[in-house]
């Protein structure tokens, strides 16, 4: 570890995150079922395994993890295959396996980390084997890349899980975009997604029965509760809003949040952080999670291999994806899908993959960096 810079401008904002993260969960254990626990305390226990993992990838540097990539790429979706057999049904979704002893995990979360692992060392041979690569040989590359993302997106949309399914797109597009691929691709993949897009919401919308006998009475649901978010009705949204809008400049006080409202420790976890610190504790945080994302865009400015910046830009985009969308949700900008605060939001899987990626991104910062070979 003689070699190891400590990246503290990375490491300040993540440790507090984790202090918000500990403390408005307890706030929150007033609308939580007992029947759970001190979720609190296990959110402490989980950043304390968490920061073990990270001194362990500190320890073994970044290039033991890419040569693990296809291992555990292949161990992740034998994991969301025995998940559609024997996962633990909670609210008709089979997205957990609950161990005795140790609570529920949740293979999805990790495959975020395999996914950008695989991509990475992908991205990394290809423009090592093709320094002017052809239309040709980028588009049978395309294809390679976008079945290593459409296997497990399909094996977790089965559970079903959308929000993650969202999350591995948006893994693919931020990599693929700082692969050097022409741009044309983008272009063509945009105009065939808008027609395939419009094509799924014009049966959506004039042909209920078509739709549903091609896609399944499921997936019109799920739709039809992402088109309907605007009307404000539900019982979460509401009180979430009234939470929020109540609190003020300085919000109700700690562990005072007004009114109940479901998965106020998981998704919903920034009302009840808003509700009891108001706008200038909404301001302190969201500064937090911005200062954040600019320490880990600026990592690509030293000299690192490009394995690391493909792996910084699918980070990049996975978190910002998730907290524009669990911020907006939350304050009724954007459809309710799911989707957590990273290192805010209660969850030993989720937690347990973002700590990983904390020390994939504190490596970034050894001193001396080695080429890296992939087997």
């Amino acid at each position: 570890m003689k070699n190891y810079k400590i990246n503290y401008k990375v490491l300040i904002p993540i440790i507090l995150l984790s202090v918000i993260s500990i403390i408005t969960i307890y706030s929150a254990l007033t609308y939580t079922s007992k029947s759970l626990g001190n979720l609190a305390i296990k959110q402490a226990v989980w950043y304390l395994i968490g920061w073990i993992l990270v001194i362990i990838i500190g320890k073994y540097k970044n290039n033991y993890v890419y040569n693990l990539a296809w291992p555990l790429y292949i161990f992740g979706n034998i994991s969301l295959i025995l998940l559609l057999f024997f996962g633990t049904p909670i609210n008709n979704s089979r997205c957990w396996f609950t161990i005795p002893g140790i609570g529920s995990i949740q293979p999805s979360e990790f495959m975020k980390i395999f996914i950008m692992l695989v991509l990475a060392t992908m991205i990394h041979n290809f423009r090592s084997d093709y320094k002017d690569p052809t239309s040709k040989d980028e588009f049978i590359f395309i294809l390679k890349t976008l079945c290593i993302v459409l296997i497990p997106s399909i094996l977790t949309f089965l559970q079903p899980d959308t929000g993650a399914v969202l999350i591995y797109l948006i893994i693919y597009f931020s990599m693929m975009f700082t692969s050097g691929i022409r741009i044309r691709w983008f272009i063509g993949a945009g105009v065939l997604l808008i027609i395939m897009i419009s094509g799924v919401l014009g049966l959506y919308f004039f042909k209920e029965n078509i739709f549903i006998k091609i896609f399944g009475s499921s997936i019109y649901y799920r739709l039809d509760r992402i088109f309907n978010w605007q009307n404000g009705s539900g019982l979460q949204l509401e009180n979430a809003l009234a939470a929020i809008g109540s609190a003020g400049l300085f919000g109700h006080g700690y562990n005072k949040t007004p009114i109940y409202f479901p998965e106020s420790s998981t998704d919903f976890i920034f009302a009840v952080y808003a509700s009891n610190f108001g706008l200038i504790g909404v301001l302190i945080l969201i500064g937090i999670i911005v200062y954040l994302d600019i320490q880990i865009i600026a990592l690509t400015r030293k000299k690192i291999e490009d394995t690391d910046k493909f792996i910084i830009s699918g980070i990049f985009g996975m978190l910002i994806f998730q907290q524009i969308q669990n911020i907006g949700m939350t304050i009724g900008l954007l459809p309710i899908m799911g989707i957590t605060l990273p290192f805010v939001s209660y969850g030993g899987s989720s937690l347990l993959s973002y700590m990983l990626l904390v020390g994939i991104l504190l490596n970034i910062s050894v001193k001396k960096n080695r080429k890296y070979k992939y087997k």
